[in-house]
């Protein structure tokens, strides 16, 4: 076989999905095989076996991880220090003196990843121009290095006062630790971040220190077992502003994977969403842990700065994306106050849901979908793993025998509670934001999504769900979508009446210069790089900015920016001032183009044949039964219409859609579900 395979895998908290698409033959192949967390390079090799991609015949290999994300959540990272100009020793530790929420007595500070004994000071000082105030030490950087190695640091994050606007004390100080500390790994923050704000720079080079040495070595590791296997194709990892990074580059800057796991599916959403002519899609991704809920605007998806991780400031861009603890593991539970209550907490891969017979005992909403009907016995999750619904029954019985329920009515309140969370997302991402759900379609992937969206989409207004090809494992096909990509930025703060464009264009040339190298370095010729201009405005005095497209061409710019950050700042906030208008800082999006795998079109049936469906009894409120057609995703082809109520199952997931619901199959095989509004004494989930 010729070198043509392409294969993406994305490793959840329950599951690993894997993609296998083959362009020259139009195999496109789903497969699903247990997160193997203790071992993740094994999982992996594992996913390529599911899928019977031989690594010596694949080309490009697209990957997302969640181990470096575990390893914070769990606070199992690496031992790290930090150095700081001195007098600014606790910038980390001091962070910001605001509270996020107010009334709460109890409320303390996130935790942070080292302690006061581990933040050092170097004598040196720049200024916010970059001028040196006081000159590098270099005798006081060795002292503090050779402190350092001598109590066995494995990771460093060095973020000196300006260095975003002078890196030189900071590029001195790695050289030092190379000298003095070579077995420690070592972060620098203008190369994470070249944007002002002491703090939020400081922790992201700590975040990126405390999971960089675990990260380079499942790196290195996975590399080199696949190098054995004979790969030598490219190997790229989804990162978390949209896009991907080679694998090289994520052993450098691990933080930008962080925030990466439902990265991949928006991605895949955006670029789905040209190809079925639906620019502005709402997107939920329900996986076994969580649900991650996405908006793509114009055909593409939506970056913001500001991501945390529990409180802990990223300043990287994101996309913007709202995770909630929804998923098919969540656990069922009574609350202190004796009411009911799904997640956050999960069975996750050990022991999973009741129903997969592994020794969960707690009832999870995949046990509630299986005892009313959603989920069948019949039909095996991945083809492999058959549901025990009397394991189920036996896991929810506890719950509804202290509520007073039967055993059917506790699922669907749990079904209920998961929706009406699902629903609340939703509304974090559109109408808090100033958007309408009615001008969305609502695109459902992960194994848990198809069961949930068509309840969602009606009580929102959205007129239209639509669920891809491979829904269960759409954040790895996501994946073979994505560009590789890197951003760059630098502070430039100036009343916009005051902006030379000049200047402008002399720094955004600088930032493309060495997008260029590296893009070049990567094997990308100048034909397959992109650069996309955008710049941070915002009302002098204010805190936030908006991001606005900085304009083309060598005119004067500032007239275009002044109308464009009116326009959305009275979308995002609803007001516009007459204030003056300050520049924040210059951005730069760098894009290496990879060729895009087509999708392979659904054949279409011939005249006067039909498709087999059979029937499954579903529970609905009340306890009322009704009787659902069932049909196999697979049996279905382009053109193919279906009429609620009905249950389509597929190897990865199931979709559910109820009564004056329609259902018609698009050009790839892509479900599209025409939403029947309930009526005042509707009975349907």
């Amino acid at each position: 076989m010729s070198k043509n395979v392409r294969i993406a895998i994305d490793v959840g908290g329950t599951f690993t999905d894997v993609v296998k698409l083959v362009p020259s033959t139009g195999e496109l192949r789903f497969e699903k095989v247990p997160t193997t967390p203790s071992e993740p390079t094994s999982g992996v090799l594992a996913a390529f076996d599911k899928a019977e991609a031989d690594p010596a015949d694949v080309e490009m290999f697209n990957h997302g991880s969640t181990l470096g994300l575990n390893s914070l959540l769990t606070r199992t990272g690496a031992r790290v220090a930090t150095v700081g100009t001195r007098g600014f020793r606790d910038v980390y530790l001091l962070g910001r003196t605001d509270r996020r929420v107010m009334y709460d007595i109890g409320y303390r500070k996130p935790e942070p990843l080292l302690e006061r004994y581990d933040t050092f000071e170097v004598t040196e000082r720049s200024m916010f121009d970059g001028a040196v105030a006081v000159p590098f030490d270099d005798e006081d950087a060795r002292a503090v290095a050779r402190e350092i190695a001598a109590r066995g640091y494995d990771a460093v994050a060095v973020a000196f006062l300006h260095a975003y606007a002078n890196p030189a004390h900071e590029l001195r100080m790695r050289e030092i630790l190379a000298e003095e500390a070579p077995e420690v790994e070592v972060t620098l923050s203008h190369e994470l971040s070249r944007e002002y704000r002491e703090y939020e720079r400081t922790s992201t080079a700590v975040l990126d220190a405390y999971i960089k040495p675990i990260m380079r070595s499942y790196l290195r590791a996975l590399e080199q077992e696949l190098e054995r296997r004979g790969f030598d194709g490219r190997f790229l990892m989804s990162r978390s502003g949209g896009g991907a990074m080679t694998a090289t580059a994520a052993r450098e800057q691990p933080v930008n994977l962080i925030l990466s796991g439902p990265a991949g599916g928006v991605v895949g959403a955006a670029a789905f969403s040209k190809l079925i002519d639906r620019p502005n899609l709402i997107t939920i991704d329900m996986g076994g842990t969580s649900l991650d809920a996405s908006l793509v605007q114009n055909g593409s998806p939506v970056l913001y700065h500001g991501a945390e991780f529990e409180g802990l400031p990223i300043n990287t861009p994101s996309l913007y994306i709202h995770t909630i603890g929804a998923g098919g593991g969540s656990l069922g539970y009574l609350d202190g106050a004796g009411a009911l209550q799904v997640g956050p907490k999960s069975a996750g891969a050990v022991p999973g849901p009741a129903a997969y017979g592994r020794g969960g005992t707690q009832p999870t909403f995949t046990d509630a979908a299986l005892a009313i009907g959603y989920l069948g016995v019949d039909t095996p999750l991945g083809g492999e793993l058959t549901l025990n619904r009397e394991l189920s029954i036996s896991a929810l019985e506890p719950i509804a025998e202290q509520l007073g329920l039967s055993v059917t009515q506790l699922a669907r309140g749990m079904v209920q509670i998961s929706n009406t969370k699902i629903m609340g997302a939703v509304r974090a991402i559109t109408v808090e934001l100033g958007h309408d759900p009615k001008d969305f379609a609502l695109l459902s992937f992960g194994g848990g999504g198809g069961l949930v969206a068509v309840d969602v989409a009606r009580e929102l207004g959205i007129p239209e769900v639509i669920v891809p090809p491979g829904q269960g494992a759409f954040s790895a096909l996501g994946m073979l979508m994505a560009d590789v990509q890197h951003d760059y930025s630098r502070t430039s703060i100036q009343a916009l009446d005051e902006l030379d464009a000049a200047a402008a264009n002399e720094l955004y040339a600088g930032m493309e210069e060495e997008a260029r190298a590296t893009l070049s370095a990567e094997g990308f010729d100048a034909a397959r790089m992109e650069f996309h201009r955008v710049v941070a405005v915002r009302y002098s005095g204010q805190e936030h900015s908006v991001t606005v497209v900085y304009p083309d061409g060598d005119g004067d710019p500032r007239e275009a920016i002044r109308a464009e950050f009116d326009r959305l700042h009275l979308k995002q906030y609803g007001h516009t001032m007459d204030d003056p208008i300050e520049t924040t800082t210059l951005r730069l999006n760098a894009v290496g183009v990879v060729d895009k795998p087509g999708l392979p079109r659904a054949p279409r049936r011939s005249a006067g044949e039909g498709f087999a469906t059979r029937t499954r009894t579903v529970t609905l409120e009340g306890d009322v039964t009704a009787e659902y057609a069932l049909v196999a995703r697979e049996s279905l082809m382009a053109g193919d219409t279906l009429e609620g109520p009905a249950v389509v199952t597929e190897h990865t997931a199931t979709t559910v859609l109820h009564a004056g619901d329609r259902l018609s199959v698009g050009e790839y095989g892509e479900l599209i579900i025409s939403i029947q509004y309930a009526q005042k004494g509707d009975t349907r989930g």
